[in-house]
């Protein structure tokens, strides 16, 4: 069974934001996901129970995946296997990536040039989906996000954090960026754009975090341990040593 993220959806593209409340954030598309506090589903049967829509996905991939299997179009043991895959993505990879583009800079124009290719190098396979990777600088602070769901460079990073797929960061991530890097601690100077990147089914974005201070003389391994997956998904820098 090819690896299938569950919650690919086409869905909008990359935004650049100047100010917290820039621009309204719109998709012309319909999809069935709940923004914002979403329908309170009612069934009945001796009493009226509130089922929130977030309690039915889980319901859902479950009746879901008992109908693939029972149908034969998947088996149990490729699902198992899937989730096996996911849990053991390594998640020192994207800080080998990182301290290898910090490193070497041919490697780094390779990675900025066609990510899913340069992640290659590291027997990373990344299928259909373009890697596309954006480097933060003294002028642009990178953030990821998706909309919609939860798409996410799992092949890179294993599976999303909660805080990555809540409806708060979903939302927010986009309105009021500086207001959710501080959140994390991370305090981005007013004279550095904040650019807020839309992951979708097609595209999944990593960032290249700056090399920190102090860390001329480092080799790739002694800086792999300075790159955390919540940098590469850019809610704080990579480490100061």
């Amino acid at each position: 069974m090819s690896p299938h993220d569950p919650h690919d959806h086409d869905h909008g593209h990359s935004h650049h934001h100047h100010h917290e409340h820039d621009h309204a954030h719109t998709h012309d598309h319909a999809h069935p996901h709940d923004h914002g506090n979403g329908p309170v589903l009612k069934y009945s049967d001796d009493s009226v129970h509130d089922v929130r829509e977030s309690d039915l996905y889980p319901l859902l991939a479950e009746a879901l995946r008992a109908v693939l299997v029972e149908r034969g179009v998947v088996s149990a043991a490729d699902i198992r296997e899937h989730l096996e895959a996911l849990d053991k993505v390594d998640d020192g990879m994207g800080g080998k990536i990182v301290a290898r583009a910090w490193t070497d800079p041919a490697y780094k124009q390779r990675l900025l040039a066609n990510g899913s290719a340069a992640v290659a190098e590291f027997g990373i396979d990344m299928g259909e989906t373009q890697l596309i990777v954006v480097e933060n600088t003294d002028d642009v602070h990178n953030l990821v996000v998706c909309t919609l769901c939860s798409c996410y460079p799992r092949a890179i990073l294993g599976l999303p954090p909660d805080w990555y797929k809540s409806k708060s960061y979903r939302a927010r991530a986009v309105y009021e960026p500086r207001a959710v890097l501080r959140e994390f601690g991370t305090a981005v100077p007013e004279n550095v754009t904040v650019k807020v990147h839309d992951s979708n089914a097609d595209m999944r974005y990593l960032v290249l975090p700056k090399r920190p201070a102090g860390t001329d003389d480092w080799d790739a391994e002694r800086l792999t341990a300075l790159v955390s997956r919540d940098c590469l998904v850019g809610v704080v820098p990579a480490a100061a040593p």
